[in-house]
């Protein structure tokens, strides 16, 4: 068929031969008829059965003359090898001598072209030709000296030949020497050539005797096929035309010239052609540029797509010469313009189902109200719109339900490129009722404004800035409410400004879907914000806002709350009596608002502990048994969580002896920086996590030397899901090292810099003490005798050391406390009694005895002669208290300093 359209006269052979009309026998075979291409093909046949006997015939009698050349060779090398005399003559003063009649003897008589006597060295003892003789041999000869034999094809100077090679062995199997023998392959040739003539002459008969039976078969086909009748023909070109005409798919035959050669009634439609068109060239037909280069180019296509009009185009394109044919090209073309219509929309739905599940997994990552809005309009640009805003009500920005009115803030801006002129992140908005956003929030329902230069309402917002948006571009927009259940959070503006066609009402639907996924996060991350908000007010409330005034140390501190959420880190600075400091540092496990209420309930334990003035092991033995408590009431009540995994360090350091008791319940270690910027950690035994009780604490008690730092902190500083607490210990370390002489406030600073994580994952408490120490000359202690006229002398002493100070303001009250004191210490206690002055803040009195009875304030009675000391002591000082002691206890008082 292809053959038929590529003719020249194809339209002509479109119309119906006249049912009279005859095809002469002339004509047929000048039209290559079917009986001369019969007639060709059978002289072919035989022609190409000829050449391949021939062929076949030369293969074979070249493998025999090999093979035949192979075996000779072999069979000479071997008899020769083996002759008698062989080996001796080898071993003779003068082989060549020897060997040389007889190889040249043995040659002749096997009519070979050589046979080679040499040593292992492969140095010839004989040849033909006596020049060569004392001579290297030319081929291989490892095998042979190995045992074996070699045969093999070479290129020697005698031609092309075949030689064989093989051991000459001595006594005991030994190869004493080589025997060679060789011959041409064209010695040994010779059938072919004799066989060859016969062959071609019987080649040249069957060639001639098929010739003469084709040429009758050809006669007779001639007769039959010129006797074809119209109808036959007829329905030969109707099924030629039908092929043409009725196929619904285009195509073109385009000449070697670029000329138009036939185009059926599909191609025309579809490349809308001029009636006459054919024989023309392509490039002048009116097509697009595109296409008419295509179709004359040639080139092979496999469904290019080309806009031709309305229509897309599928085209399909081969060239005609590949098999030898004409020079040209035939192409097919199909209207896929449907298809690919139904295509883009299958695409577009699966690229908004692509887009919803990006929305589902990418929206909402973090409980950040800010960070979720950044992430839709991210997502949402450039995959849905060229800039895309989120503007929400403050009260969402903090955590509360909103009202559907009023202002909103810019809280994220994505767009494809730069210098919109949009509201900035940031700036409060007040929409206007017509504005599009305005009607948003109102009626709760997404709004499409598809052309902006024409949206007086929109227009009405900012008339400077609503033209400037237009003329950067921007001109289509979709407004949705972000809307969970009937609470409006705020509005989202999708823009397009790249694509010159407007929003459409599907696209709503899609930013609908967006949004509303969005909403979701949103409202989720405003709900954890309250909650976070209020949980850090309430942990905020119940740590120390500022530190107690005290001198025996010089404190620094930092506390991070975590970011994901609340904690229960705790710390506090507890003044105590003798101008001692307590330090507290504890964490309860887990977040949230019970983590922070167990945290308040924990110090407020501490402080009231603390008051008892308590050996830090006592101490955390009643914290333990406490939180003991507060779990079994949890348990029982089934509505809060157990507080077990709480733990806490308790150090108390007295500047006056300068030593520092510390005992800790599964707390890390404290650490200590020395005045020559030595770091270690203090071996306190850890002890169990308060609430699981069972076994006592320890307290380690040392002297640290003046200007020693004592850090205290809880373990998320130095452990989080990255590192573990060794490999954080070790930072602390290398950070305490680098800023050890700096100020405590500097040494807080640097941990932080060289520990504190991107995102705090738990909260984090730092303390950072810088000891100091009461030198001599703020303290006086005096041994008392257990006689109550040694009162006297005592307060004589006491009033000589205040003048000392230049404090006689203070003498006649601290008389008077002495003198109750001291008094009750002989009378109610027992020995050794001693008196301590320390002028510190305060002016301290302290009285010690070894009896563990402790007095109480009461009021005494109108008749009653005692009762009244400790009354009027209480009245005289600021605070007074009692403290034990392993040798007793100490009954202190503080009085104001003038």
């Amino acid at each position: 068929m292809v053959r038929l359209l590529g003719r020249s006269d194809a339209r002509p052979a479109r119309r119906p031969r006249e049912p009279g009309s005859r095809r002469t026998p002339e004509s047929t075979l000048g039209g290559r008829s079917l009986a001369a291409q019969v007639f060709v093909l059978q002289v072919v046949v035989v022609l190409l059965l000829v050449v391949a006997a021939v062929v076949a015939l030369l293969l074979q009698v070249r493998h025999d003359t090999g093979q035949e050349a192979r075996n000779r060779s072999l069979a000479v090398a071997q008899t020769f090898a083996n002759s008698p005399g062989m080996v001796a003559a080898l071993n003779s003063p003068d082989p060549t001598a020897i060997l040389q009649p007889r190889a040249e003897a043995a040659r002749k008589a096997s009519d070979m072209d050589f046979i080679v006597v040499m040593n292992t060295d492969g140095i010839r003892y004989t040849h033909p030709r006596p020049d060569r003789i004392g001579k290297k041999f030319v081929g291989t000869i490892q095998p042979a000296l190995d045992g074996g034999v070699v045969v093999e094809e070479v290129d020697g100077t005698i031609g092309r030949l075949v030689q064989a090679v093989v051991p000459v062995r001595g006594a005991g199997g030994k190869v004493v020497g080589l025997v060679s023998s060789g011959i041409t392959t064209a010695h040994v040739g010779g059938t072919a050539d004799r066989q060859l003539p016969l062959l071609l002459v019987s080649g040249a008969a069957a060639l001639a005797l098929a010739t003469a039976s084709t040429a009758l078969v050809s006669r007779r086909l001639l007769r039959q096929t010129h006797g074809l009748g119209p109808r036959e023909m007829t329905r030969m070109y109707e099924h030629h035309d039908a092929v043409l005409h009725a196929v619904r798919e285009g195509v073109i035959i385009v000449g070697g010239e670029g000329d138009l050669l036939l185009a059926n009634d599909e191609a025309q439609r579809l490349l809308d052609l001029p009636p006459d068109a054919e024989r023309r060239q392509v490039l002048d037909l009116g097509l697009d540029r595109g296409t008419a280069e295509l179709l004359a180019s040639g080139r092979m296509v496999t469904d290019e797509v080309h806009l031709v009009g309305e229509r897309l185009l599928a085209i399909n394109q081969r060239p005609t010469d590949l098999a030898g044919g004409p020079a040209g090209s035939v192409a097919t073309l199909r209207d896929s313009t449907e298809l690919r219509t139904l295509s883009g929309r299958a695409e577009a739905a699966r690229e908004r189902l692509d887009m919803l599940y990006a929305a589902g997994v990418g929206i909402g990552t973090s409980l950040d109200v800010t960070r979720t809005a950044e992430e839709l309009t991210e997502l949402a640009v450039p995959r849905f719109a060229d800039f895309a805003t989120v503007d929400l009500f403050d009260a969402v920005l903090d955590g509360e339900e909103p009202e559907a009115r009023g202002a909103l803030r810019r809280t994220a801006v994505s767009a494809i490129r730069k210098g919109a002129p949009l509201y900035a992140v940031g700036e409060r908005i007040r929409f206007v009722e017509s504005s599009p956003q305005a009607r948003c929030l109102r009626e709760a329902r997404a709004v499409l404004e598809a052309r902006l230069a024409g949206s007086p309402g929109w227009r009405a917002q900012d008339l400077e800035r609503t033209e400037q948006v237009v003329e950067f571009g921007i001109h289509s927009l979709i407004t949705v409410p972000v809307r969970t259940g009937s609470l409006i959070l705020g509005v989202v503006c999708f823009w397009r400004s790249e694509r010159p066609d407007p929003f459409d009402p599907d696209e709503v639907v899609l930013a609908e879907e967006l949004v509303a996924r969005a909403a979701i996060s949103i409202d989720n991350a405003r709900r954890f914000t309250r909650e976070h908000g209020m949980a850090v007010t309430l942990q905020r409330s119940l740590l120390p806002r500022t530190l107690p005034e005290q001198n025996a140390l010089d404190i620094a501190y930092r506390y991070l709350p975590a970011q994901a959420g609340v904690g229960g880190d705790w710390f506090d600075v507890l003044p105590l009596s003798g101008a001692r400091v307590a330090l507290v540092v504890g964490d309860v496990v887990g977040h949230g608002l019970h983590a922070a209420a167990t945290m308040g309930r924990l110090r407020t334990a501490v402080h009231n502990f603390s008051a008892l003035d308590l050996p830090p092991e006592e101490l955390l033995g009643l914290l333990d048994e406490l939180v003991a408590r507060i779990d079994q009431d949890e348990t029982d009540d089934s509505a809060g969580a157990p507080v077990s995994g709480a733990t806490c360090l308790y150090a108390v350091y007295d500047p006056v002896s300068r030593r520092c008791a510390i005992a800790r319940a599964g707390h890390p270690p404290p650490a200590l920086v020395r005045p020559d910027g030595r770091v270690e950690y203090l071996e306190v035994p850890a002890g169990l996590p308060l609430g699981l009780g069972g076994l006592p604490f320890e307290t380690v008690e040392l002297e640290l030397a003046e200007g020693s730092r004592l850090v205290l902190y809880t373990d998320g500083l130095v452990e989080d899901r990255e590192r573990d607490i060794d490999t954080g210990l070790e930072l602390l370390r290398t950070a305490l090292e680098r800023g050890a002489g700096g100020s405590p406030e500097q040494i807080c600073q640097g941990v932080l810099d060289g520990l504190l994580p991107p995102r705090p994952n738990d909260d984090i408490a730092l303390i950072v003490a810088h000891t100091r120490a009461l030198g001599a000359g703020q303290v006086a202690e005096w041994e008392v005798p257990m006689d109550p006229a040694a009162v006297g002398e005592v307060r004589a002493a006491v009033v000589r050391q205040l003048a000392r100070w230049d404090l006689e303001e203070l003498s006649f009250t601290t008389e008077l406390i002495l003198s109750e004191l001291v008094t009750n210490a002989i009378r109610y206690g027992s020995a050794p009694v001693g008196v301590r002055l320390l002028r510190d803040r305060t002016l301290i009195c302290e009285v010690s005895d070894g009896s563990s009875t402790s007095p109480h304030l009461r009021y005494a009675a109108m008749t009653d002669e005692g009762g009244r000391g400790l009354f009027l002591v209480a009245q005289l000082t600021d605070r007074w208290g009692t403290r034990y002691t392993p040798m007793g206890k100490v009954i202190w008082a503080e009085q104001p300093l003038p």
